[in-house]
């Protein structure tokens, strides 16, 4: 199994490297599709994979300052906004779980946000050269969308996904390669308050640490060759491989869905 974890961790993050969606996006639904643990387990392991993975590709975009696209007008509020975004969406989770009758129950809810935030994600994309988009540099609505990415990407233990980008793409009028690294470094800063919260309020799940290690190793692996294999490809390469991507994900969580409910 520890095989299989890190295979998925690493592939999972090389595309969402390439893509700028953190590789969340994949781990969580498909490890919820193979049923190999708790659903809380899965959005805690998933988000330390993320955190390793983002960690890596916002600290060579730091080392590499001729070719950062990180804005500190706009990148800085919007970090700052997914700091806070963290400890809400980690709070969400903790009451979602508390109240649910089973994990089995968590996993529908986050089945279910995560099939619409696909789908809306997929439809935009699509549309996208037609849809106005806006330039805005205020820091408080940098602060607010900031908030809102970090809070769903700790609440689905995703690491934000794929509507980062169209977040990005529209109120900020970013092309695919600022968005992506704009992206990587708001879930980087989500997921490390969302760590933090979980280590303070004591809500690690438990697992073997062996497991940890080895998902945390894919996604650094990951982070890697999807960096690498970034700047070599175009934009409407990384774009339809983003299309292809969300179609796959839409169907894997249709099947969560119905696997949860029974």
């Amino acid at each position: 199994m520890i095989v299989l974890l890190f295979l998925i961790c690493l592939s999972a993050s090389m595309v969402g490297s390439i893509c700028g969606i953190g590789g969340g996006i994949i781990i969580k639904p498909l490890l919820d599709a193979l049923r190999i643990m708790e659903a809380d387990t899965i959005s805690f392991l998933s988000g330390c994979t993320v955190l390793a993975m983002t960690a890596y590709s916002v600290g060579r975009s730091k080392l590499n300052k001729g070719s950062s696209h990180l804005d500190s007008g706009r990148s800085f509020p919007l970090a700052m906004g997914a700091a806070l975004g963290g400890v809400l969406g980690k709070q969400l989770l903790k009451a979602v779980l508390e109240r649910s009758e089973s994990a089995s129950s968590l996993g529908f809810v986050q089945a279910i946000c995560l099939l619409f935030v696909t789908l809306f994600t997929l439809l935009y994309t699509l549309q996208k050269k037609r849809i106005v988009t806006h330039n805005n540099r205020r820091a408080w609505v940098c602060i607010l969308i900031g908030m809102c990415l970090g809070g769903l990407s700790a609440f689905l233990g995703i690491g934000g996904g794929p509507l980062n980008l169209v977040v990005l793409y529209y109120f900020f009028s970013m092309t695919t390669r600022e968005a992506t690294e704009n992206s990587l470094y708001v879930i980087f800063v989500s997921q490390c308050m969302s760590l933090f919260v979980s280590i303070v309020s004591r809500s690690v799940p438990a697992f073997a640490s062996q497991i940890l290690v080895f998902m945390v190793l894919g996604g650094i692996a990951g982070g890697m060759a999807g960096r690498s294999i970034s700047q070599r490809i175009q934009d409407s390469t990384v774009e339809k491989l983003f299309v292809i991507l969300m179609v796959v994900m839409i169907g894997i969580c249709g099947y969560n869905i119905y696997q949860f409910s029974r």
